[in-house]
């Protein structure tokens, strides 16, 4: 118990501070049977009355990180405000509390997350919740409870409730010994950090479970993914949003990778499009269940060339962090995502000028911006 407890406050102090909208708590036991998890016939919930619909019913865990607030606030376009729940142990802005459902969720509560699952009649399941490689490599302990624990407790509640569930995969689910100039959706796959193990982890009990006990499991191995109303989270990656922020306050950049550093990157409408559209594909049309998908690959140096377009005075430096950049050395440089596009249709919007533009369009409001533009 001790231990317990001073993971729980470890836990707590981390959480605060990385923002990653992950949770701990005690562990329920494992009782599998026929079903993944055996339900007391006795068991009974608060029931709750919504309006018939034939929209899905979806839960977002993780919902205050880089993607969540931005996938809600998409679903509640298509499917109505109401039937879109966003879902964290965080206290959520504003902004975010106002614009729609929101509920406290922690993943390694199993008892919590299948009341609100079954209070809330739950059809869609999009899990977000993790911590990523750079946060995970700092608190081994604490990412192996959320992104493996936790993925569990979801996948037993999916499989239980008949949920179409999504949890997303990564770049980092690939290692030094995959091919990476491209890489394919199947391949050898030896991660060697927390985060890429987990999602390999994911990746095949999801479609474990898939075969198993008939779970719509849904998954696609996101590249890079860049935003302009989010900060990085911990992310290998997170350079490539960092440096707007840095462009547009000081001229100033200090990159943590080599200039050389080729990775797959995404812009993040092009990410929720293809979540959407892979969620909302016909079973028979998917050949696997889990996609690569990708859209721009380039280097630090050339995303600054892009950048001093809009700022030409940048002054761009290397101070290379080698955990982060081993761990990027161990990562594809262009995804290879034929399947996705033959299956259901992918197709990005945005190359990396356009991402640029799009970015600066966001931030640029700076007098540095107005005199370049």
């Amino acid at each position: 118990m001790p231990v317990i407890r001073n993971l729980g406050r470890a836990a707590s102090q981390l959480l605060q501070s990385s923002g990653c909208g992950c949770g701990v708590s005690l562990v329920p036991v494992r009782a599998i049977g026929v079903s993944p998890r055996q339900v007391a016939s006795d068991a009974s919930f608060h029931s709750v009355t919504f309006s018939e619909s034939d929209h899905p019913r979806v839960l977002i865990t993780g919902g205050l990180g880089q993607l969540g607030v931005g996938l809600a606030k998409l679903l509640r376009k298509r499917f109505g405000k109401n039937n879109v729940i966003l879902s964290d142990i965080r206290k959520p802005p504003d902004n975010v509390f106002y614009s729609g459902p929101f509920i406290f969720a922690d993943i390694l509560d199993y008892k919590n997350l299948r009341e609100i699952v079954v209070n809330n009649r739950i059809t869609w399941l999009f899990h977000y919740s993790a911590l990523l490689s750079a946060v995970g490599e700092a608190n081994v302990p604490l990412a192996r409870a959320v992104n493996i624990t936790g993925l569990h407790n979801v996948l037993d509640i999916a499989a239980e409730h008949n949920l179409r569930l999504f949890v997303p995969s990564t770049i980092g689910a690939f290692g030094p010994t995959s091919p990476r100039d491209p890489t394919p959706d199947l391949c050898i796959q030896r991660p060697r950090t927390i985060y890429g193990v987990s999602k390999v982890h994911a990746e095949l009990m999801g479609e474990y479970y898939h075969y198993r006990y008939g779970l719509d499991f849904r998954c696609l191995r996101y590249p890079g993914i860049i935003s302009a109303d989010s900060q990085p989270g911990g992310g290998t990656t997170d350079y490539a949003v960092q440096i707007f922020h840095d462009a547009i306050k000081t001229g100033k950049f200090k990159c943590y990778l080599r200039p050389d550093t080729r990775l797959p990157m995404m812009y993040l409408d092009d990410c929720l499009k293809a979540t959407l559209e892979v969620m909302e594909a016909p079973a028979e049309a998917l050949t696997m269940r889990t996609y690569n998908i990708s859209a721009m690959s380039f280097t630090p140096e050339e995303l600054a060339q892009e950048v001093q377009k809009y700022v030409p005075e940048l002054q761009m430096t290397y101070n290379v962090d080698q955990v982060r950049q081993a761990i990027a050395d161990s990562w594809p440089m262009n995804f290879d995502d034929s399947n996705a596009r033959r299956d259901w249709g992918w197709k990005h919007d945005y190359d990396l000028p356009e991402l640029v533009t799009t970015m600066f369009s966001y931030l640029g409001s700076d007098s540095r911006i107005a005199q370049a533009n």
